[in-house]
Parts: C-alpha cells; structure tokens; sequence
C-alpha cells in the first residue's frame, strides 16, 4: 500500500498496513512468492481489494463513531449488510479514488446478546463517556494512526473473554483486539496469469503450507456468481490477559478477492478493462463465512 503521496489518509492507511504485516506473517510469505515468482516487483503492485475492521456497538464506538475517519477523508457509505445469526450490522465505503481500498465496517449488536455477555462488554467500555473519534485531528494522519492502536479500554481477564468466546466469538476478538486490523485484501483478477483466477491462487496459497478457511468452502461465491472469495486462517498468537493469565487466541488474516468482468462489459479486451467494469460491493453469504477465519472451529481444526 503505496500511495505515493503524504496525505493524513496516506500515512494512516501506510502505518496501519506496516503494523498488520509485523503481525501476521502470512502477508510477507505470500508476497515473497510473488516476488519469487516474478509477479510482482514489490508489495506495492498488489492491488488492495478491501480492508476490514471490527467494532463493538456500543454507546460512542461501533459504526457510528469509527466511520467519521473515513468519510471524512472522502469515503462514500454504501450498502448495508445484516448477519442475523453472528449478531452483526456491516457496511462498506467506496474510496475517494481507486488508488485506494475500499472499507468494510463490521459491528456487534450488542444489545442481542445475553445480560451475561453485554455486563462483560459494557464492564469495559461503560468508561467512554464520549465519541472518541471527535477527539482527533482527522487532518492529522499520524494521530488517526496512534488513535487506531491505542487501547481504548483495559485488557480483559482471560475469565472474561472465554465467556464471550463461549456466546460469540467476535465479541471476544474485538474486546481483546481492539481496533486492530482485521484483514486486507488481494485482488486477484489484478496479478498476472496463472494466479488472477481464485482457484489458481488458493492452490499458490496452500503450495507454501498456508491454511485456508474452509467454512462454506474454501471459495465462496457470490449469488450472481461475479465475486468469489477466500482468505488464510487466522493466525494464533500467545498473549497475556489482565490478570496474568496466558492463552493461545486468533489475530488477523489475509483475503483474497476476484471480481468479475460484469455482463455488460463482457466485449471489452483484457487491457480496457478497469475496476468500474467489474462487480462491486459485497455479498452476505461470503461475508458470513470470511469472519469465521478468527473461529475456533476454523484456527483448531
């Protein structure tokens, strides 16, 4: 992710990505391999299809709060998505130009859950008084960066987050993770031939010892058929809970996307295509089955 320029949104997108691929080492691996393999040149040749993050809806946080950094910066809201069964509202923003990844915004309601589990949630963000977010400088990229990082409520003990693990295990990812990075996103139908069709690049994926999540298939795709998606399992990172103890749970991942050419853009030859031809936003199937790459069922199996 290089954008060539020092915008606010430049630098805090750059410093986001830098911290993620410090975290989750299937970015550099992959990489590597295309580079290896005479794919790309360097890391900034790979298009980045969408990133991803995860929010709590609470008062002053989830959606509401965290999508003031993005519109701001000229992002555009679009469509709405409901998983009924995981408990989660979503919506995507388009960017203010293709230079840059669109973004998926996730949040938990809350208010669903079990007394049990909204008391843990709310024992930890009852604090935040007010919307964070109106706090920044949004002109200032390096202070939206450090705000991304910088844990606005105390770690959770490891009692705590079992018992949300137990109800919904994106409730206990967020309330550890915070606001961390969940994913980004390779466009596939960008690289060269031989690894720009889903299949021929999940099987690149699983030729260096990577895991893929396989809830739903290790492709999903969408009704009409014009987005396929795949990702990595989430790596399992030891950490240490509040009150000392240490547990083994998931951190982020890395997806991978192909939009097709749509109907109406079939004539067009390979080198006159460009992204607004192709399929656009998001599906709630996939969707459904790519948050899963952070589950149990998917980082033990």
């Amino acid at each position: 992710m290089n954008f060539n320029h020092n915008s606010p949104l430049d630098i805090f997108l750059t410093e986001l990505f830098d911290r993620y691929r410090e975290a989750v080492p299937e970015v550099n691996q992959i990489t590597a391999a295309l580079l290896k393999n005479g794919v790309v040149s360097s890391q900034d040749e790979i298009v980045n299809d969408h990133i991803a993050f995860r929010t709590l809806g609470v008062p002053n946080l989830g959606i509401k709060s965290f999508e003031k950094i993005f519109l701001y910066h000229g992002y555009q809201k679009r469509d709405h998505y409901y998983f009924e069964e995981k408990k989660l509202d979503a919506y995507w923003y388009s960017p203010p130009s293709a230079a840059y990844p669109r973004i998926f915004l996730s949040e938990l309601k809350v208010d669903q859950l079990s007394s049990k589990a909204q008391d843990i949630i709310k024992k930890y963000t009852a604090a935040i008084q007010l919307d964070p977010v109106d706090a920044i400088n949004l002109n200032d990229g390096e202070a939206i960066a450090a705000f991304l990082h910088h844990p606005l409520w105390s770690l959770p003990d490891l009692h705590d987050y079992n018992t949300l693990l137990k109800e919904s295990e994106y409730a206990a990812w967020v309330i550890y993770n915070r606001y961390y990075l969940n994913h980004y996103t390779i466009s596939v139908h960008a690289l060269s031939k031989g690894y720009q069709s889903l299949p021929d690049f999940n099987r690149f994926v699983e030729g260096l010892g990577i895991k893929l999540n396989d809830a739903g298939g290790k492709i999903k795709i969408s009704a009409d058929g014009l987005l396929s998606q795949s990702s990595t399992v989430a790596g399992v990172h030891e950490v240490e809970f509040a009150d000392g103890s240490k547990a083994q749970i998931a951190g982020s991942y890395v997806e991978f996307a192909e939009r097709s050419v749509l109907p109406a853009y079939s004539h067009l030859k390979p080198e006159e295509i460009l992204s607004v031809h192709r399929r656009e936003g998001f599906e709630t199937s996939n969707a459904d089955k790519i948050f899963e790459s952070t589950y149990t069922g998917q980082i033990k199996s």
